[in-house]
């Protein structure tokens, strides 16, 4: 399957998560095991007027990572975060953001697994790195 395959059927039913937080897969490369995906974030994901509560950048990266894993397994795996470790750099205001998920070593049964959030105009807002689980269909 090609990349824009796997973006497509990425973004054919998406969990109801993602569609809250108007997200999408924007692109996939396998050569460098990283995944992009766009949010538009509203004032309603918001608190001191438009900073953008903790857990929905949370939320972001750790959708980009776990559809990173999601696209270099064809879809074959379920991702469950075993943790999750956030930087928040600046201030996140509501706006366009891009999170780029990438696989740091992937195993059978366990994914270790990094994520950057940038805000529209490309400043880094946020860091994550995550140990995640992975459940593969049975043959």
């Amino acid at each position: 399957m090609s990349s824009d395959d796997l973006v497509e059927t990425l973004n054919a039913h998406p969990p109801a998560v993602i569609r809250t937080l108007k997200g999408r897969v924007v692109a996939y490369a396998a050569e460098r095991h990283e995944l992009r995906m766009g949010f538009d974030i509203g004032l309603e994901f918001c608190h001191t007027v438009d900073i953008v509560q903790g857990g929905f950048i949370t939320a972001m990266l750790d959708a980009s990572m776990a559809h990173v894993v999601l696209a270099a397994e064809h879809g074959k795996v379920r991702v469950s975060s075993i943790d999750i470790n956030v930087s928040f750099l600046r201030p996140a205001r509501a706006g366009a953001f891009v999170a780029v998920g990438s696989i740091v070593k992937s195993g059978r049964t366990v994914a270790f697994l990094k994520a950057e959030l940038y805000a529209e105009k490309g400043e880094l807002v946020a860091t994550a790195t995550s140990s995640a689980h992975l459940t593969r269909e049975h043959r």
